[in-house]
């Protein structure tokens, strides 16, 4: 694991740069508690950031500095030396981690899936209200449900809640694991299996950033870290990355380990992604299996892009897929076919 984390500057504590909001706050929490479990006798405490993104908390992301927004000022306090490693949601970070940190830890990732408070979708009357502030969720549940109409929704997750109390939303779409993580798992009345909403990447995963060049902050966190869940997080960011989006633009992306396969391998992945209009009138979703992480999401990019029409949506057709996508695509889809393995994509109409 490298150095022993209870041999460093014996006196000080273990420093974990989070926002202060109550769900932030249990996160890192969470990942204290992992900590201290891996290592007794550590000291962790919390080092509490006000983010851009917390105090305009009313303002629509994109407006606002879209992907990153929640993140900056927390990687800042590690960068700084205000902190040893910051803990965020993962669907918060952008693709590209800055210079001087690394993506040191994932844990155990949370319920990835997207739930409803309020009525469950097939409740939903026709020209029903739902609150969403997400294009993504918004462009998901136009293509199904055309009739919707969509309601502005900022601020913590208390807060979003709220909005029900006054009867004029029927419907507001939040993050299954963050309602589990406050305690408020009985508020869902749906949840919506990927089938139907596809997450944001890294939703339901933690990231755990620390200095790249501190060893024993790498060697700590080493200890709670997840494969399976890094891995997946790894395939996931490099889609977004390939696609150069953000949470402005309807897109989506979900890893998960292909297990029970007969003659498939332990690291195998399978990769789901989405691309919309943002009106949700076209959809394209496909899907690629790999063991790579980086190529995967690479390929997947380049696939749905290039391959099930994606770069004919408004807006998409400019989207700079990673440099050599292509090539990585050609070549995952000759060993997924190797392997009796291929990718899946289709055109969705409206109400699919």
């Amino acid at each position: 694991m490298g150095a022993n984390p209870l041999d460093w500057r014996r006196g000080r504590v273990f420093r974990l740069a989070t926002r202060g909001s109550p769900l932030a706050r249990w996160q890192a929490d969470h990942v204290a508690s992992l900590l201290r479990a891996a290592h007794p006798g550590l000291r962790v405490e919390p080092v509490v950031v006000r983010t851009r993104g917390d105090l305009l908390a009313g303002a629509r992301l994109e407006e606002i500095g879209g992907q990153g927004v929640f993140a900056k000022e927390v990687q800042q306090a590690v960068l700084a030396r205000d902190a040893d490693a910051a803990v965020h949601s993962a669907k918060d970070l952008p693709s590209v981690t800055p210079d001087g940190l690394r993506l040191a830890a994932v844990p155990p990732r949370g319920d990835p899936r997207d739930a409803l408070a309020g009525l469950p979708l097939a409740g939903l009357p026709p020209g029903a209200t739902v609150a969403t502030g997400s294009v993504r969720r918004r462009a998901q549940l136009a293509n199904l449900r055309p009739d919707l109409s969509f309601a502005e929704l900022r601020g913590n997750i208390g807060r979003r809640l709220e909005r029900l109390s006054d009867g004029s939303i029927h419907a507001v779409v939040v993050a299954k694991a963050a309602l589990d993580r406050l305690g408020w798992t009985g508020r869902a009345t749906d949840v919506l299996p990927p089938v139907v909403m596809l997450p944001q990447v890294g939703q339901g995963a933690l990231a755990v950033e620390c200095r790249a060049d501190d060893e024993v902050a790498l060697g700590a966190l080493a200890a709670v870290d997840d494969q399976v869940s890094h891995r997946s997080l790894d395939a996931e960011r490099a889609l977004l990355r390939s696609l150069a989006g953000s949470c402005a633009v309807p897109m989506a992306g979900l890893a998960s380990p292909v297990e029970g396969r007969t003659g498939g391998s332990a690291r195998l992945l399978r990769l789901d992604g989405m691309l919309a209009s943002g009106d949700g009138r076209v959809l394209v979703r496909a899907s690629l299996l790999g063991e790579e992480p980086d190529e995967l999401g690479a390929a997947l990019a380049d696939y749905l892009l290039h391959d099930c029409g994606g770069e004919s949506i408004e807006g998409w057709g400019t989207a700079p897929a990673a440099e050599g996508a292509r090539a990585v695509a050609a070549g995952a889809a000759a060993a997924a076919a190797g392997a009796g393995v291929l990718g899946t994509g289709v055109l969705d109409a409206p109400g699919r």
